[in-house]
Protein backbone atom coordinates (compact mmCIF):
# COMPACT_ATOMS: atom_id res chain seq x y z
CA UNK A 1 0.00 0.00 0.00
CA UNK A 2 1.72 3.12 -1.07
CA UNK A 3 1.72 6.56 0.95
CA UNK A 4 -0.77 9.49 -0.10
CA UNK A 5 1.97 11.70 -0.17
CA UNK A 6 5.53 10.55 -1.73
CA UNK A 7 8.72 11.34 0.31
CA UNK A 8 11.29 14.43 -1.04
CA UNK A 9 14.02 13.32 -2.81
CA UNK A 10 17.27 14.65 -1.87
CA UNK A 11 17.09 17.26 -4.30
CA UNK A 12 13.32 18.57 -3.28
CA UNK A 13 14.03 18.44 0.43
CA UNK A 14 17.36 20.76 0.17
CA UNK A 15 15.57 22.99 -2.42
CA UNK A 16 12.28 23.32 0.18
CA UNK A 17 14.25 23.99 3.34
CA UNK A 18 16.18 26.98 1.20
CA UNK A 19 12.98 28.41 0.62
CA UNK A 20 13.37 29.20 4.60
CA UNK A 21 14.18 32.65 5.44
CA UNK A 22 15.13 31.88 8.87
CA UNK A 23 12.78 34.27 10.71
CA UNK A 24 14.31 35.94 14.13
CA UNK A 25 11.15 35.29 15.78
CA UNK A 26 10.21 31.97 13.54
CA UNK A 27 5.93 31.98 14.22
CA UNK A 28 6.46 28.18 12.78
CA UNK A 29 8.24 27.23 15.96
CA UNK A 30 5.69 28.93 17.76
CA UNK A 31 2.68 27.05 16.08
CA UNK A 32 4.36 23.64 16.70
CA UNK A 33 3.36 22.22 19.91
CA UNK A 34 6.74 20.89 20.92
CA UNK A 35 8.24 23.84 19.60
CA UNK A 36 10.74 22.50 17.45
CA UNK A 37 13.91 24.34 15.91
CA UNK A 38 12.37 24.43 12.77
CA UNK A 39 14.50 26.82 11.14
CA UNK A 40 17.79 25.67 12.48
CA UNK A 41 16.85 21.65 11.03
CA UNK A 42 16.02 23.52 8.20
CA UNK A 43 19.13 25.61 7.25
CA UNK A 44 21.59 22.45 8.60
CA UNK A 45 19.82 20.96 5.46
CA UNK A 46 19.94 23.19 3.14
CA UNK A 47 23.97 23.20 3.69
CA UNK A 48 23.86 19.55 3.39
CA UNK A 49 24.02 18.66 6.98
CA UNK A 50 21.60 16.14 7.31
CA UNK A 51 23.22 14.38 10.48
CA UNK A 52 23.12 17.90 12.22
CA UNK A 53 19.91 18.20 11.07
CA UNK A 54 18.72 15.51 12.39
CA UNK A 55 20.26 16.05 16.29
CA UNK A 56 18.68 19.39 15.94
CA UNK A 57 14.86 17.83 15.64
CA UNK A 58 15.67 14.63 18.03
CA UNK A 59 16.29 17.29 20.71
CA UNK A 60 12.32 17.81 20.81
CA UNK A 61 11.15 14.75 18.95
CA UNK A 62 11.45 11.37 19.46
CA UNK A 63 9.35 10.12 16.36
CA UNK A 64 9.85 12.83 13.66
CA UNK A 65 9.47 10.36 10.99
CA UNK A 66 6.16 9.61 12.10
CA UNK A 67 4.91 13.63 12.83
CA UNK A 68 6.24 14.61 9.45
CA UNK A 69 3.15 12.17 8.56
CA UNK A 70 0.49 12.28 10.43
CA UNK A 71 1.29 15.81 12.55
CA UNK A 72 -1.97 18.35 11.11
CA UNK A 73 0.91 20.99 9.74
CA UNK A 74 -1.73 23.00 8.10
CA UNK A 75 -3.20 24.12 11.31
CA UNK A 76 0.72 24.10 13.55
CA UNK A 77 3.60 24.88 12.27
CA UNK A 78 3.25 25.44 8.11
CA UNK A 79 -0.04 27.07 9.18
CA UNK A 80 2.00 29.61 10.68
CA UNK A 81 4.73 30.26 8.66
CA UNK A 82 5.15 33.75 7.57
CA UNK A 83 4.84 32.41 3.65
CA UNK A 84 1.77 30.83 4.05
CA UNK A 85 -1.01 33.43 3.83
CA UNK A 86 0.97 33.88 -0.12
CA UNK A 87 -0.01 30.35 -0.53
CA UNK A 88 3.71 30.05 -0.05
CA UNK A 89 4.32 28.01 2.96
CA UNK A 90 7.51 26.15 3.83
CA UNK A 91 6.15 22.01 3.67
CA UNK A 92 8.05 21.60 7.01
CA UNK A 93 6.37 18.11 7.93
CA UNK A 94 7.52 16.74 4.25
CA UNK A 95 11.24 18.17 5.44
CA UNK A 96 10.91 17.09 8.57
CA UNK A 97 9.81 13.48 7.28
CA UNK A 98 12.59 13.76 4.81
CA UNK A 99 15.26 14.38 7.28
CA UNK A 100 14.25 11.61 9.57
CA UNK A 101 14.02 9.19 6.75
CA UNK A 102 17.16 9.84 5.06
CA UNK A 103 18.80 9.41 8.55
CA UNK A 104 17.74 5.79 9.17
CA UNK A 105 17.74 4.62 5.71
CA UNK A 106 21.60 5.93 5.83
CA UNK A 107 22.22 4.41 9.58
CA UNK A 108 24.23 7.66 10.15
CA UNK A 109 25.86 7.16 13.23
CA UNK A 110 23.50 6.63 16.44
CA UNK A 111 23.40 8.60 19.51
CA UNK A 112 26.14 7.83 22.63
CA UNK A 113 24.67 5.55 25.29
CA UNK A 114 24.04 7.75 28.00
CA UNK A 115 24.35 5.48 31.24
CA UNK A 116 21.29 4.58 33.20
CA UNK A 117 22.27 5.18 36.68
CA UNK A 118 20.10 7.96 38.12
CA UNK A 119 16.98 5.76 38.70
CA UNK A 120 14.68 2.96 37.09
CA UNK A 121 11.10 4.26 35.30
CA UNK A 122 8.38 1.74 34.07
CA UNK A 123 5.97 2.85 31.11
CA UNK A 124 2.84 1.68 30.41
CA UNK A 125 1.79 1.75 27.09
CA UNK A 126 3.90 2.32 23.55
CA UNK A 127 1.79 4.59 21.82
CA UNK A 128 3.27 8.33 21.38
CA UNK A 129 3.41 9.54 25.41
CA UNK A 130 4.59 6.43 25.79
CA UNK A 131 7.65 6.17 23.48
CA UNK A 132 7.97 10.22 24.05
CA UNK A 133 8.73 9.61 27.96
CA UNK A 134 10.57 6.58 27.58
CA UNK A 135 13.11 8.29 25.00
CA UNK A 136 13.48 11.52 26.65
CA UNK A 137 14.38 9.70 30.61
CA UNK A 138 16.78 7.20 28.80
CA UNK A 139 18.57 10.64 27.02
CA UNK A 140 18.45 11.56 30.45
CA UNK A 141 20.01 8.78 31.93
CA UNK A 142 17.22 6.76 33.21
CA UNK A 143 17.02 2.41 33.02
CA UNK A 144 13.26 2.16 30.97
CA UNK A 145 11.09 -0.68 30.63
CA UNK A 146 8.57 0.03 28.26
CA UNK A 147 5.23 -2.57 29.08
CA UNK A 148 2.94 -3.20 25.91
CA UNK A 149 -0.07 -5.76 25.82
CA UNK A 150 0.05 -6.73 21.91
CA UNK A 151 2.90 -8.38 20.38
CA UNK A 152 5.08 -5.76 19.50
CA UNK A 153 5.29 -2.00 20.29
CA UNK A 154 3.63 1.30 18.62
CA UNK A 155 0.01 1.43 20.08
CA UNK A 156 -2.69 3.53 18.33
CA UNK A 157 0.96 4.38 15.57
CA UNK A 158 1.14 0.87 14.30
CA UNK A 159 -2.81 -0.53 15.08
CA UNK A 160 -5.10 2.87 14.79
CA UNK A 161 -3.49 4.42 11.59
CA UNK A 162 -3.79 3.08 8.11
CA UNK A 163 -0.72 2.52 6.03
CA UNK A 164 -1.72 5.27 3.62
CA UNK A 165 -1.19 7.73 6.66
CA UNK A 166 1.43 5.99 8.32
CA UNK A 167 3.35 2.94 6.67
CA UNK A 168 3.91 0.14 10.06
CA UNK A 169 7.82 -0.15 8.97
CA UNK A 170 8.12 4.05 9.90
CA UNK A 171 6.74 3.07 13.12
CA UNK A 172 9.19 0.16 13.66
CA UNK A 173 11.98 1.86 12.57
CA UNK A 174 11.20 4.72 15.08
CA UNK A 175 10.68 2.22 17.70
CA UNK A 176 14.14 1.21 16.95
CA UNK A 177 15.39 4.20 17.73
CA UNK A 178 14.44 4.53 20.79
CA UNK A 179 15.06 1.07 21.68
CA UNK A 180 19.03 1.89 20.26
CA UNK A 181 18.87 4.32 22.97
CA UNK A 182 18.68 1.81 26.14
CA UNK A 183 15.12 1.20 26.07
CA UNK A 184 13.84 -2.41 27.06
CA UNK A 185 10.29 -3.59 25.76
CA UNK A 186 8.39 -6.28 26.95
CA UNK A 187 5.05 -7.16 24.94
CA UNK A 188 2.53 -9.51 25.54
CA UNK A 189 1.90 -8.24 28.71
CA UNK A 190 -1.29 -6.70 29.60
CA UNK A 191 -1.04 -4.66 33.06
CA UNK A 192 -3.40 -4.83 35.23
CA UNK A 193 -3.45 -8.54 34.59
CA UNK A 194 -0.12 -10.01 34.11
CA UNK A 195 1.58 -7.22 36.58
CA UNK A 196 0.38 -4.61 38.40
CA UNK A 197 2.14 -1.05 39.30
CA UNK A 198 2.35 -2.42 43.11
CA UNK A 199 4.39 -5.05 41.39
CA UNK A 200 6.34 -3.05 39.62
CA UNK A 201 7.60 -1.22 42.59
CA UNK A 202 8.34 -4.35 44.25
CA UNK A 203 10.46 -4.62 41.53
CA UNK A 204 12.29 -1.70 42.11
CA UNK A 205 10.96 0.74 39.88
CA UNK A 206 11.02 4.60 41.03
CA UNK A 207 8.49 5.99 39.18
CA UNK A 208 6.07 4.29 36.77
CA UNK A 209 4.40 5.78 34.00
CA UNK A 210 0.64 5.74 32.84
CA UNK A 211 0.19 6.01 28.85
CA UNK A 212 -2.08 3.80 27.75
CA UNK A 213 -4.20 6.08 25.87
CA UNK A 214 -8.12 5.49 25.06
CA UNK A 215 -9.07 2.25 24.38
CA UNK A 216 -12.23 2.22 24.92
CA UNK A 217 -14.80 3.36 21.98
CA UNK A 218 -17.20 5.33 22.43
CA UNK A 219 -21.28 4.55 20.81
CA UNK A 220 -23.99 6.65 20.69
CA UNK A 221 -26.41 5.03 22.52
CA UNK A 222 -28.86 4.69 19.47
CA UNK A 223 -31.95 2.43 19.39
CA UNK A 224 -30.52 -0.80 17.22
CA UNK A 225 -27.00 -0.40 18.28
CA UNK A 226 -26.50 -3.52 18.97
CA UNK A 227 -27.43 -4.95 15.97
CA UNK A 228 -25.00 -7.15 14.07
CA UNK A 229 -23.37 -5.31 11.55
CA UNK A 230 -22.43 -2.44 14.21
CA UNK A 231 -18.74 -1.74 14.58
CA UNK A 232 -16.84 0.28 15.62
CA UNK A 233 -14.02 2.17 13.38
CA UNK A 234 -11.27 1.44 15.83
CA UNK A 235 -12.01 -2.14 15.39
CA UNK A 236 -12.08 -2.12 11.91
CA UNK A 237 -8.76 -0.44 12.01
CA UNK A 238 -6.76 -2.91 14.13
CA UNK A 239 -8.47 -5.74 12.06
CA UNK A 240 -7.73 -4.73 8.93
CA UNK A 241 -3.75 -3.94 10.54
CA UNK A 242 -3.95 -7.67 11.60
CA UNK A 243 -5.09 -9.41 8.81
CA UNK A 244 -2.33 -7.39 6.26
CA UNK A 245 0.13 -8.19 8.49
CA UNK A 246 -0.64 -11.88 7.98
CA UNK A 247 -2.18 -12.39 12.10
CA UNK A 248 -5.28 -13.17 11.33
CA UNK A 249 -7.91 -14.30 7.84
CA UNK A 250 -9.76 -11.96 5.71
CA UNK A 251 -12.85 -13.03 7.54
CA UNK A 252 -11.78 -11.65 10.87
CA UNK A 253 -12.08 -8.38 9.30
CA UNK A 254 -15.98 -6.97 10.04
CA UNK A 255 -15.89 -4.84 6.74
CA UNK A 256 -16.70 -7.32 3.01
CA UNK A 257 -16.89 -7.32 -0.38
CA UNK A 258 -19.79 -5.64 -1.45
CA UNK A 259 -20.81 -4.26 2.00
CA UNK A 260 -23.08 -1.15 1.93
CA UNK A 261 -21.17 0.94 4.78
CA UNK A 262 -22.40 3.89 6.63
CA UNK A 263 -19.11 5.75 8.48
CA UNK A 264 -20.86 7.99 11.80
CA UNK A 265 -18.10 10.78 12.38
CA UNK A 266 -15.94 13.33 10.95
CA UNK A 267 -12.82 13.32 12.70
CA UNK A 268 -9.62 11.23 10.98
CA UNK A 269 -10.74 8.11 12.64
CA UNK A 270 -13.86 8.96 10.43
CA UNK A 271 -11.37 8.84 7.27
CA UNK A 272 -9.06 6.48 8.10
CA UNK A 273 -12.71 4.36 8.45
CA UNK A 274 -14.01 5.24 4.91
CA UNK A 275 -10.68 4.71 3.33
CA UNK A 276 -10.02 1.27 4.76
CA UNK A 277 -13.56 0.25 4.34
CA UNK A 278 -12.93 0.96 0.75
CA UNK A 279 -9.46 -1.08 0.86
CA UNK A 280 -11.61 -3.82 1.94
CA UNK A 281 -13.73 -3.70 -1.02
CA UNK A 282 -17.00 -2.33 0.19
CA UNK A 283 -19.43 -1.08 -2.50
CA UNK A 284 -21.04 1.23 -1.18
CA UNK A 285 -19.47 4.14 1.96
CA UNK A 286 -21.31 6.75 2.94
CA UNK A 287 -20.29 8.70 5.95
CA UNK A 288 -22.76 11.13 8.23
CA UNK A 289 -22.26 14.14 10.16
CA UNK A 290 -24.50 15.62 12.20
CA UNK A 291 -23.12 19.36 12.09
CA UNK A 292 -21.64 20.99 8.84
CA UNK A 293 -18.38 20.72 7.45
CA UNK A 294 -17.28 23.77 8.97
CA UNK A 295 -17.32 21.83 12.21
CA UNK A 296 -15.25 18.81 10.88
CA UNK A 297 -12.80 17.51 13.29
CA UNK A 298 -10.71 15.66 10.36
CA UNK A 299 -7.41 17.79 8.43
CA UNK A 300 -8.61 18.86 5.08
CA UNK A 301 -6.16 16.51 3.58
CA UNK A 302 -7.73 13.67 4.83
CA UNK A 303 -11.34 14.78 4.16
CA UNK A 304 -9.95 15.18 0.62
CA UNK A 305 -8.37 11.68 0.37
CA UNK A 306 -11.56 9.81 1.93
CA UNK A 307 -13.59 11.80 -0.82
CA UNK A 308 -11.24 10.44 -3.35
CA UNK A 309 -11.59 7.14 -2.65
CA UNK A 310 -14.93 7.73 -2.84
CA UNK A 311 -16.76 8.31 0.21
CA UNK A 312 -19.51 10.02 0.08
CA UNK A 313 -20.45 12.98 2.86
CA UNK A 314 -23.89 13.60 4.52
CA UNK A 315 -23.76 16.64 6.23
CA UNK A 316 -26.32 18.04 8.75
CA UNK A 317 -27.36 14.36 9.09
CA UNK A 318 -28.16 13.41 12.70
CA UNK A 319 -27.86 9.51 13.49
CA UNK A 320 -31.87 8.59 15.14
CA UNK A 321 -32.17 4.97 14.81
CA UNK A 322 -30.25 1.95 13.46
CA UNK A 323 -32.62 -0.17 11.51
CA UNK A 324 -32.54 -4.06 11.19
CA UNK A 325 -34.59 -7.39 10.42
CA UNK A 326 -33.50 -10.51 11.67
CA UNK A 327 -30.69 -9.35 14.24
CA UNK A 328 -28.84 -7.63 11.91
CA UNK A 329 -28.44 -3.72 10.26
CA UNK A 330 -30.44 -2.66 7.14
CA UNK A 331 -29.62 1.23 7.42
CA UNK A 332 -29.46 3.78 9.19
CA UNK A 333 -32.46 6.44 9.93
CA UNK A 334 -31.49 10.46 9.96
CA UNK A 335 -32.86 13.40 10.79
CA UNK A 336 -31.78 16.45 7.66
CA UNK A 337 -32.93 20.11 7.20
CA UNK A 338 -35.43 18.15 4.69
CA UNK A 339 -36.57 16.06 7.44
CA UNK A 340 -36.41 12.12 8.18
CA UNK A 341 -34.83 9.61 6.16
CA UNK A 342 -33.60 5.97 5.67
CA UNK A 343 -30.11 5.61 4.06
CA UNK A 344 -29.73 1.55 3.24
CA UNK A 345 -26.80 0.03 5.00
CA UNK A 346 -25.58 -3.33 6.25
CA UNK A 347 -22.67 -2.52 8.17
CA UNK A 348 -22.32 0.98 10.23
CA UNK A 349 -18.81 1.82 12.05
CA UNK A 350 -18.79 4.57 14.77
CA UNK A 351 -16.11 6.75 15.20
CA UNK A 352 -17.35 9.48 17.42
CA UNK A 353 -14.59 9.43 19.90
CA UNK A 354 -13.00 6.90 22.81
CA UNK A 355 -12.03 6.95 26.50
CA UNK A 356 -9.53 5.17 28.96
CA UNK A 357 -9.87 1.89 29.86
CA UNK A 358 -10.07 1.13 33.69
CA UNK A 359 -8.36 -2.24 33.69
CA UNK A 360 -4.62 -0.30 34.81
CA UNK A 361 -6.26 2.17 36.96
CA UNK A 362 -8.78 -0.43 38.96
CA UNK A 363 -5.96 -2.87 39.81
CA UNK A 364 -4.27 -0.39 41.97
CA UNK A 365 -5.36 1.64 44.78
CA UNK A 366 -5.20 5.24 45.05
CA UNK A 367 -5.26 6.30 41.95
CA UNK A 368 -8.57 9.01 41.05
CA UNK A 369 -9.92 9.57 38.10
CA UNK A 370 -12.51 12.07 36.94
CA UNK A 371 -16.11 11.26 36.05
CA UNK A 372 -15.24 10.26 32.80
CA UNK A 373 -12.68 8.20 33.66
CA UNK A 374 -9.73 10.25 32.74
CA UNK A 375 -6.88 10.24 35.37
CA UNK A 376 -6.23 13.10 37.44
CA UNK A 377 -2.86 14.55 37.75
CA UNK A 378 -1.28 17.72 39.09
CA UNK A 379 1.05 20.11 38.14
CA UNK A 380 3.95 19.76 40.28
CA UNK A 381 5.99 17.25 40.12
CA UNK A 382 3.85 17.86 36.47
CA UNK A 383 1.84 14.71 35.35
CA UNK A 384 1.96 12.65 39.29
CA UNK A 385 -1.28 10.87 39.71
CA UNK A 386 -2.48 11.10 43.36
CA UNK A 387 -0.43 8.22 43.91
CA UNK A 388 2.39 8.57 45.24
CA UNK A 389 5.29 7.85 42.07
CA UNK A 390 2.33 7.11 39.33
CA UNK A 391 2.67 9.50 36.64
CA UNK A 392 0.15 9.66 33.76
CA UNK A 393 -0.04 11.38 29.95
CA UNK A 394 -1.32 12.14 26.98
CA UNK A 395 -5.11 11.18 26.12
CA UNK A 396 -5.63 9.06 29.19
CA UNK A 397 -5.54 12.64 30.87
CA UNK A 398 -6.24 15.07 28.27
CA UNK A 399 -8.75 13.35 26.30
CA UNK A 400 -7.98 11.99 22.96
CA UNK A 401 -5.65 14.58 20.62
CA UNK A 402 -3.28 14.22 17.84
CA UNK A 403 -0.15 12.33 18.27
CA UNK A 404 2.19 15.55 18.54
CA UNK A 405 -0.44 16.73 21.41
CA UNK A 406 0.21 13.97 23.36
CA UNK A 407 3.84 14.20 22.93
CA UNK A 408 3.71 17.72 23.92
CA UNK A 409 1.96 16.81 27.43
CA UNK A 410 4.70 13.20 27.16
CA UNK A 411 7.98 15.72 27.68
CA UNK A 412 6.48 17.52 30.81
CA UNK A 413 5.62 14.33 32.32
CA UNK A 414 8.99 13.02 31.80
CA UNK A 415 10.66 16.14 33.12
CA UNK A 416 8.34 15.68 36.04
CA UNK A 417 9.31 12.35 36.68
CA UNK A 418 13.26 13.54 36.72
CA UNK A 419 12.32 15.42 39.15
CA UNK A 420 10.52 13.63 41.45
CA UNK A 421 13.10 10.64 41.70
CA UNK A 422 15.89 13.14 42.02
CA UNK A 423 14.19 14.97 44.81
CA UNK A 424 13.68 11.36 46.57
CA UNK A 425 17.41 10.72 45.98
CA UNK A 426 18.61 14.08 47.50
CA UNK A 427 16.07 13.67 50.32
CA UNK A 428 17.41 9.84 51.28
CA UNK A 429 13.82 8.53 50.55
Amino acid sequence: MQEDVPGYTVAQAVEEARRCLNCPKPLCRAGCPIENEIPQFNQALAQGNFGEAYKIISKKSNLPAICGRVCPHENQCEGHCVMAKAGKGIKIGRIERFIADFYSENQLSSEKLVPKTKGKVAVIGSGPAGLTVAGDLARKGYNVVVYEGEAEPGGVLLYGIPDFRLPKEVVRREVKNIEALGVTFICNTMVGKDITIDKMFEEGFDAVFIGTGTAIAKGLNLPGEKLKGVIQSSYLLRMTRLFLDGNVGRDEVPVEEGDEVIVIGAGNVAMDACRTANLMKAKKITDCYRKSIEFMRASKAEYESAVKDGAEFKWEHVPLEILGEDGKVTGLKVSTPEGEKVIPANKILLAVGSKPAARVITSTNGIDTDESGYVVTQQKPYGMTTKKGVFAGGDVVHKPATVVLAMKEAKKVAQGISDYIEARKLLGI
